[in-house]
């Protein structure tokens, strides 16, 4: 496993986050199927992703350096 990858667009990360909230939404009474938190992680991670990129674009854009080329 060589590529590298920001934390938050992780399925397996939100996966169990999303895990460990609904177990403790399970205790308190309320259920989230299986199939729904699922969905929730896809949202959760395509929300993550162009979050990221939009955050990229704002940095590039107020950057106050030009990008150095590797030459």
């Amino acid at each position: 496993m060589s590529e590298l990858k920001f934390w938050y667009t992780s399925k397996t990360i939100w996966g169990a986050l999303i895990s460990v909230v609904a177990s403790l939404m399970h205790f308190t009474g309320v259920d989230i199927a299986a199939a729904d938190r699922s969905q929730i992680v896809d949202s959760i991670v395509n929300i993550a992703g162009a979050f990221g990129g939009l955050l990229a674009v704002y940095g590039r854009v107020t950057a106050k350096s030009a990008i150095k080329s590797a030459s």
